[in-house]
């Protein structure tokens, strides 16, 4: 009975009239085998104990290049840029690079890394909004698998962001991963074998936390759970600053178990690591070490500071901006702050508010815990009643309808906003009847409140808005400049109201749609998709859309409608549009403020203009969470209990705070320092990172190869595809075979570009794009067996050019090595085209470097047309002559054998010594072409 042992990896056999490369295989009863040229989805396995006689697998070899297969020197280049656009198993120390559809910049590469640094990767990715973390953990997650450490991963993320995952998975990996959670979960149980859990059975998921959370279902999960973990917006998983116990927070709790598992890879991703607050972030960390979640990082120990720097990377935009030279195109931001005054009416309200808010807020205040509550209601009632008309008669019907209740629930994304003000520990504990009576209104508060409501409501019905106004009109300059915006609103009520007010101001073409959590994940995600088939639009958003989620496909600018008391939900919410991928080169943000409402210039004078001038000065993150006690209730309070009248004059509010939010701000600048402090990636050495980045492209080639194969071939083929003097290409598929065609689904010209982000309306084509595969396969198939209407791919030939001065041979092959792990049984193939030559010097042979020969495909053009049969004679005595030099040829295989295991060598200083491998070539390597460069004639 044969085994796997008589054809070993590398090497070539015929099957089924057909030869085939044999793959690395754990089964000794599968032969795993892909066909020549061929791609990753034909790879095929044998069953050896049931082959049939009549199948003999035999040992094959590949053919050498004869004097007959002679075609244009134009079309070698091809062939050598198909070979190694079709190559997924490359040389070189990444191995995943030849099966990534986009090619990383070389920042993105610094977390694998790290990754690979430990032997169990923990990383904690916290890189600024929009530079690219998602592709840097599928970097890493595709290299681990590759290696073959990683069979099962887990991509664990906020409900909303299960598609765009599992979308990211697709298209930049090609991994088809199933989503669970509650809406396909009982599909999926359906498809089950067996009882055993659908976490068991997939092997590729996304995975909402929400879902997962629940007691019934974390040990579930826990038992059956992938050995590698991706967590997305992992700062909403933090255990809460004076939580008594893991419990308290299911997301947390969940996060906490996985992590007991000392053997699980976690992979942690979040553009805000630190809340403001030093415990929750050393919760987080403590998930990588639970000797972490110990630390305290006033007073941190430079040992301490070097172990946390090996499992935590932090980048702001400009740090990486231009890296190695490579220039990332982010967009320029154009940044704004546009005021607006209330009209008389407004003002009238917003003073009668104001008078109203403050009496509630003090009287009967027998106690810290009631002022506490009084002071939150009175505020809330003026944030929401200031963000649009709309919101102020909800709120205050609303108000109006609870006082028999006493309760007075808000309508934001939360339905009590206690924390933006104060720390809840003070009152959660609280009996119910106790927050009743704190926050019960007088029969006079009762009237007043009748009164607002009716002020509020005349408002609303006669259009007494200069807020929305001035949005209308900006809109309408940002849509005639070719810009389309999102706004970002609070508020639901202000969200819809916008929305309706935009709808009957703008074009019909333009679609306007307002998007909030009112709206199931599933049906913001169909409406977002909608709207990118729309020539225009206009998207309103409340603050379910400001984290996690990409829109920079489909929007190019965010007007920040309703100012957030957090300044990092101002990053958070730009982020969506300027971001890795956005292909606009100028993003608009801008600010919207009342120049005549106190609380807009506090929070635009403090909460903004502050921690931007300290981060761009000093390039540290200042986070200043939802519930900073010292600013937050300082605001309150002054807001509260200031005389807003002085001498005649409008009096400057806020200005005894300074002292105390300065002091706040300076602690929360300490904190970006103490953290920036301990990171590793400062530490990888550039060089490095960039020669094995360079190895890579040549091995598989750049954006450059890839673009001038696309366009050569598709002419070569009997297409057009032409630079539009644009961002790309415009393609004309028109003539190609079917097969190819078919790859586009429209008819007529196709606009087509091979960079990323790509620009808007224009088809990606990448190195690993179905369309690029068959166009490689079906170049390689003509060299071999040429088709009449498409002509001959060289594998031999012979030009003139005034590139030599004697007679010149370049030899293209492909040299196969098996790498295997030292002490380990796994191995893999990796490829790799090389060119080599020799010419005759003063009567003695010199050999070509690599350089050299690839110099010369490139460049050398035949200056004239040689016949047939004297290229075939002098083609044969060539060959005849080459043969001779086989022993040359064969220790070359060699040498690029051990100058793999070099590259391999320096990638494992790199990376910590963490393996070390070997390299062994599979003899013969396989010749592609063989090509005789004569100079030209003295009288040319």
């Amino acid at each position: 009975m044969p085994t796997i042992t008589e054809h070993k990896p590398g090497t070539l056999v015929h099957y089924r009239q057909r030869d085939w490369m044999v793959l690395p295989s754990d089964n000794a009863d599968l032969l795993c085998i892909r066909p020549l040229g061929g791609s990753e989805e034909e790879t095929t396995a044998v069953y050896l104990p049931l082959q049939l006689s009549a199948e003999k697998i035999a040992t094959a070899e590949f053919p050498t290049p004869q004097a007959t297969e002679i075609g244009s020197f134009d079309t070698a280049r091809l062939l050598y840029d198909a070979f190694r656009l079709s190559f997924r198993n490359a040389s070189g120390p990444f191995r995943c690079m030849g099966k990534l559809s986009f090619r990383p910049r070389a920042y993105q590469l610094i977390p694998l890394v790290m990754a690979l640094k430990l032997d169990i990767p923990r990383l904690l990715i916290a890189d600024d909004v929009g530079i690219g973390k998602t592709i840097e953990a599928l970097i890493i997650l595709k290299e681990l698998m590759e290696r073959g450490e990683v069979k099962r991963f887990a991509v664990i993320c906020p409900p909303h962001l299960c598609e765009q995952w599992q979308q990211e998975l697709k298209d930049k990996l090609d991994i088809d991963a199933e989503i669970i959670r509650s809406s396909t979960a009982a599909k999926l149980d359906r498809q089950l074998p067996d009882d055993r859990s659908v976490f068991h059975h997939m092997p590729y998921q996304v995975v909402s936390i929400d879902y997962i959370k629940a007691d019934k279902r974390r040990g579930i999960f826990l038992n059956d759970c992938p050995e590698f973990i991706i967590v997305d917006e992992a700062h909403t998983c933090t255990l809460p600053s004076g939580a008594k116990s893991k419990s308290q927070q299911q997301r947390y709790a969940l996060l906490y178990d996985l992590a007991a598992d000392q053997k699980r890879q976690i992979i942690l991703l979040t553009a805000t690591p630190h809340s403001g607050k030093d415990s929750e972030f050393a919760a987080l960390l403590g998930l990588l070490k639970p000797e972490f979640g110990k630390l305290h990082f006033d007073n941190l120990e430079r040992k301490e500071r070097e172990k946390i720097a090996r499992h935590f990377v932090q980048r702001k935009r400009e740090n990486i901006r231009r890296w190695l030279n490579e220039k990332t195109d982010f967009p320029e931001r154009d940044s704004k702050e546009i005021g607006f005054s209330l009209n008389e009416d407004y003002q009238l309200f917003y003073n009668s508010l104001l008078q109203f808010a403050r009496g509630i807020s003090a009287d009967g205040a027998t106690n810290e815990q009631t002022k506490l509550l009084r002071s939150w209601a009175a505020i809330s009632l003026i944030k929401g009643a200031m963000s649009s008309p709309a919101m102020a008669r909800e709120m205050l019907q609303r108000r109006r309808e609870k006082l028999d209740e006493g309760m007075a629930e808000l309508t934001g994304e939360e339905p009590i906003e206690l924390s933006l003000f104060e720390n809840l520990e003070q009152i959660e504990d609280m009996p119910r009847q106790d927050i009743v009576e704190a926050i019960a209104f007088s029969q006079s508060e009762k009237t007043a409140l009748e009164a607002l409501y009716q002020q509020a409501d005349v408002l609303y019905r006669n259009h007494s808005d200069q807020k929305i106004e001035v949005t209308i009109k900006l809109i309408k300059q940002w849509i005639k400049e070719g810009y389309d915006p999102i706004v970002f609103c609070h508020y639901i009520p202000t969200a819809n109201y916008v929305a309706e007010q935009l709808k009957a101001a703008l074009p019909k073409n333009v679609h306007v749609e307002a998007i909030t959590s009112e709206l199931a994940d599933e049906q913001r995600r169909d409406r977002i998709d909608i709207m990118g088939n729309a020539a225009r639009r206009v998207l309103v958003a409340t603050d379910c859309l400001s984290e996690g989620i990409n829109l920079q496909e489909h929007f190019t600018a965010v007007l920040h409608y309703d100012l957030p008391w957090n300044p990092n939900r101002i990053e958070q919410r730009e982020g969506r549009v300027d971001r890795f991928g956005q292909a606009a080169p100028t993003v608009k943000t801008y600010v919207l403020y009342g120049e005549n409402n106190e609380m807009d210039l506090f929070i635009l004078e403090v909460l903004i203009r502050k921690v931007r001038d300290i981060q761009r000065s000093t390039g540290v993150s200042i986070i200043i969470g939802e519930n900073s006690k010292s600013i937050m209730s300082e605001a309150a309070q002054r807001l509260l209990r200031s005389d807003r009248k002085q001498g005649g004059k409008q009096q400057q509010l806020f200005q005894d705070t300074e002292e105390v939010i300065t002091n706040e701000l300076e602690l929360a600048r300490k904190r970006g320092e103490n953290i920036r402090s301990i990171f590793a990636h400062e530490t990888v050495d550039p060089n490095t990172i960039k020669a094995d980045l360079e190895q890579v492209d040549e091995a598989i080639g750049d954006l450059q190869s890839l673009a001038h194969f696309v366009s050569s071939t598709v002419q070569q083929l009997g297409g057009v595809c032409q630079p539009d003097g644009q961002s790309g290409y415009t393609l004309q598929p028109d003539n190609l075979p079917a097969h190819i065609r078919a790859c586009f689904k429209q008819q007529g010209p196709v606009k087509i570009s091979f960079a990323s982000p790509t620009p808007k309306g224009y088809t990606y084509i990448g190195r690993n794009h179905k369309f690029t595969e068959m166009l490689c396969q079906f170049l390689i198939a003509l060299s071999f067996e040429p088709k009449p209407n498409y002509g001959k791919i060289a594998r031999v030939c012979e030009i003139q050019t005034d590139s030599v001065v004697t007679k010149t041979v370049l030899v293209m092959f492909r040299v196969r090595n098996v790498i295997k792990e030292v002490n380990a049984s796994r191995e893999s193939i990796a490829e790799e085209m090389y060119l080599w030559g020799y010419r005759s010097v003063a009567g003695n042979i010199e050999v070509l470097d690599f350089a050299t020969a690839k110099n010369l495909l490139t460049q050398s053009k035949s200056l004239s047309n040689l016949s047939i049969d004297r290229q075939q004679n002098n083609i044969a005595e060539e060959l005849q002559r080459f043969a001779a030099m086989k022993p040359h040829f064969m220790d070359l295989a060699n040498l690029r054998a051990d100058q793999l295991v070099a590259a391999h060598a320096r990638f494992k200083e790199l990376v910590g010594g963490r393996r070390y491998e070997k390299a062994t070539p599979v003899l013969p390597p396989d010749i592609m072409g063989i090509y005789l460069l004569m100079p030209k004639p003295k009288d040319l």
